[in-house]
């Protein structure tokens, strides 16, 4: 964790009075980190009243969803595919997919706090504040469940965004797969196999391939704005989620990334 006033104390210190100038700077400073509970530049710039920290949208949209992936501690390969899912959704060329994936590896990195003030300045952007948490559900349910850290996340980086918390939990709720027994168990590797239109002995290439295209076909963002009715949405969800699932346990089976 960053201790800005400890950092700033001390530089300041050394500046005016050597090595006990320093300490001296360094140890007031980590009195006021604790006291105001201090944990980036960004949230002591905020709380000085300057201007928040304003991070381009895409990447904003990648180190949140990088942050999601790290979320439980583990990035997994369904993870990477949702993060490329999604530059390929936004139409990124190649040097904007690279950077949109270290924006995504930056956000595998961050304190929550850092991302308080970037979140805050969209208040007066509630489309783009909907865009970025409907990405982020995504991203959740990308491995085929959504973790209560996952959860968690998204729902306080929704109130920073300045939504009710009734509004959170409808928005959520578009995302819960449907009360019903999933197509694929995460137990049947035969069914995965057959989802994905491949074989046992497939090579990992040919199985990400299947699975690729599968995702691209169903995917539910293929029907933004075509009129299609919340059912057909929600139909288009539990296939996405199923395809993900079924492609998890023939990756772990057959030992690939």
């Amino acid at each position: 964790m960053l201790w800005p006033a400890t950092l700033l104390g001390a530089a300041a210190g050394l500046a005016l009075a050597s090595i006990p100038g320093a300490l001296l700077g360094g140890l007031l400073g980590q009195v006021l980190d604790r006291r105001m509970r201090l944990q980036s530049l960004d949230h002591l710039r905020e709380l000085l009243g300057r201007k928040p920290t304003v991070l381009d949208d895409e990447d904003l949209l990648f180190m949140l969803i990088g942050r999601l992936a790290k979320s439980d501690g583990r990035v997994l390969d369904s993870h990477i595919q949702a993060a490329r899912n999604e530059m390929q959704r936004l139409g990124l060329d190649e040097p904007a997919r690279r950077r949109a994936m270290q924006a995504f590896n930056r956000g595998k990195q961050l304190e929550d706090s850092e991302l308080r003030a970037p979140l805050r300045a969209l208040h007066h952007r509630p489309e783009r504040s909907e865009a970025l948490l409907r990405t982020c559900w995504r991203m959740a349910w990308a491995d085929g469940r959504v973790s209560e850290a996952e959860a968690r996340l998204i729902r306080q980086w929704g109130v920073w965004l300045g939504w009710r918390r009734e509004a959170l939990a409808a928005l959520a709720s578009e995302y819960e797969p449907a009360r019903k027994v999933p197509e694929v168990k995460t137990s049947d590797y035969q069914a995965a196999l057959r989802l994905l239109g491949v074989q046992a002995d497939s090579e990992p290439a040919v199985i990400k391939r299947a699975y690729r295209r599968l995702i691209s076909r169903h995917h539910p963002d293929k029907l933004a704005g075509s009129g299609a009715t919340p059912a057909q949405l929600r139909a288009a969800t539990d296939k996405t989620r199923e395809l993900q699932v079924a492609y998890e346990l023939v990756r772990q089976r057959h030992g690939f990334r």
